[in-house]
């Protein structure tokens, strides 16, 4: 075979193959393990997100006195990202589809929500559960359903900060440990 002799061993380049082959198991599941402890803090950003612009909009609903269309397009102007997009979109499709109800309207926005897929479906559920309750109601009740959903939404965040350190650990050694248990299956 193909190789050098190396302090009075015959070294192949196979064995150099595997060593590589080692490195780029472990390379990419520490990889993942990174993208996972990524991902489980843009949830967590996106629901602090995500709490703001629902403040705005109950700001918007019972303050302004604003109707739903132009509260929506109020809160979506003021930030960016997803969040910006489905209350933007939410908006533009209550002015123009003014025979459907809004509920509808808000459950098929989130569920088309592109780009969030950093959300679990009990996140989407929740949100889209909010608007079942607006749009109809009278504004204290509306504001009731707000804050109730701000409650559940508070919890969730203040679940995720208290796990975060631990979580995040956790998702970065199982994928260095788990990329080194295959390399050495590997070999």
């Amino acid at each position: 075979g193909t190789g050098f002799v190396r302090e009075g061993r015959f070294v192949t380049i196979g064995f150099f193959l595997k060593m590589a082959g080692c490195g780029m198991v472990v390379a990419g599941a520490s990889g993942y393990g990174f993208w996972m402890a990524g991902r489980y803090g843009e949830r967590l950003a996106a629901l602090e997100q995500l709490r703001q612009m629902i403040f705005l909009l109950k700001g918007q609903i019972l303050y302004a006195n604003a109707p739903l269309p132009e509260a929506f397009e109020t809160v979506g102007q003021r930030t960016e990202g997803v969040w910006s997009k489905l209350f933007l979109k939410t908006a533009e499709r209550m002015e123009k589809q003014q025979g459907e109800p809004f509920c509808q309207i808000w459950k098929e926005e989130v569920e088309g929500l592109l780009g969030a897929d950093f959300l679990k479906k009990a996140d989407r559920q929740s949100l889209a559960g909010l608007g079942e309750h607006l749009g109809f109601l009278d504004r204290e009740m509306q504001e009731r359903n707000l804050l109730l959903y701000l409650e559940q939404l508070d919890l969730t965040i203040g679940e995720l900060r208290g796990h975060k350190q631990e979580r995040c650990r956790l998702y970065l050694a199982l994928g260095v440990m788990g990329g080194l248990f295959l390399a050495v299956l590997l070999l």
